[in-house]
């Protein structure tokens, strides 16, 4: 990963990992209550990330 977007120690045994947890709790909650697929998960963590993304290359600018 490139060092650009690591984490800090601290920020790793924080905020990040229980950021973590929460979405995977989330994710698990939306496939219990729902009964999508991985794909439908997989597939929605992408357009999450792909709203970062755009912001990230728009800040490069």
């Amino acid at each position: 990963m490139n060092k650009t977007y690591s984490f800090s120690n601290d920020q790793m045994n924080g905020i990040v990992e229980d950021t973590y947890s929460n979405i995977i709790k989330e994710c698990e909650n939306l496939k219990k209550n729902t009964n999508c697929s991985n794909e439908q998960i997989i597939a929605l963590l992408s357009l999450l990330a792909s709203h970062y993304a755009i912001t990230t290359e728009k800040n490069k600018n």
